[in-house]
């Protein structure tokens, strides 16, 4: 077993790990607990009594965050003709097409978000061995397989976050950065939460949110009371 650093054992020894927190204070402790020397992401993680193995308890998607998550992404867009101006009017960092897809092929990756149109996902459908491990593929469950390229790049830039459920039943997603005030961490918190809630698959059964974590990259897991919402 890896030795916990002095930073870390420090910052265990102020969580109660048998107390379920409220949002408030799972965030305002989350904070105090953080040791990293830069910005570091705050993540909450839901696990999820669901069976991700049935087609109808999987859950994926994809929120606007109230407060942004703090992170600049750069957005490539798949596109053509009049759809391709759109995409670069609205802010996309890049416009792919066929020599897009050689140079990712090659080992190109200077980017956050793949968008593309309908009619260019037969061209982007050849980089799925590449770009599905990664997370990137766009799906139009998550608003990136569109013809409003326009809305889906403003989207992006505005702070739109992906959740998907993994094979566990568990679902990670970024809500901020140690930088952001308590108030607007909570927010982004509440809303990830009405998410969630909402996402509930009819076919789930007892209880849905077995337990709700929040913590930032380096520091201890904050668990929070489901009532607290």
């Amino acid at each position: 077993m890896a030795k916990k650093s002095k930073q870390l054992r420090a910052a265990l020894e102020k969580v109660d790990t048998k107390k379920v927190y409220t949002v408030d204070e799972a965030v305002a402790l989350a904070k105090e607990t953080n040791f990293a020397k830069f910005d570091a992401t705050v993540e909450v993680a839901y696990r999820l009594n669901v069976d991700p193995k049935k087609a109808d308890q999987q859950i994926r998607g994809a929120v606007v965050l109230p407060n942004g998550t703090g992170k600049t992404q750069k957005v490539l867009v798949f596109a053509k003709g009049e759809k391709a101006k759109e995409a670069e009017a609205a802010g996309a960092d890049y416009v792919g097409d066929e020599e897009t897809v050689q140079k990712i092929s090659g080992g190109w990756f200077d980017f956050d978000v793949v968008v593309a149109t309908p009619d260019m996902m037969a061209v982007v459908g050849r980089l799925g061995r590449v770009l599905g491990p990664k997370g990137l593929m766009p799906n139009p469950k998550t608003g990136t397989v569109t013809m409003d390229v326009t809305k889906a790049v403003e989207e992006v830039k505005a702070g739109k976050v992906t959740y998907r459920v993994d094979k566990a039943g568990n679902i990670h997603v970024p809500i901020g950065k140690v930088s952001f005030d308590n108030e607007k961490l909570v927010e982004n918190f509440k809303t990830i939460h009405d998410v969630m809630v909402k996402a509930k698959p009819s076919a789930a059964k007892g209880t849905y949110i077995q337990n709700i974590t929040v913590t930032t990259t380096m520091g201890p897991g904050v668990k929070v009371d489901v009532a607290s919402f």
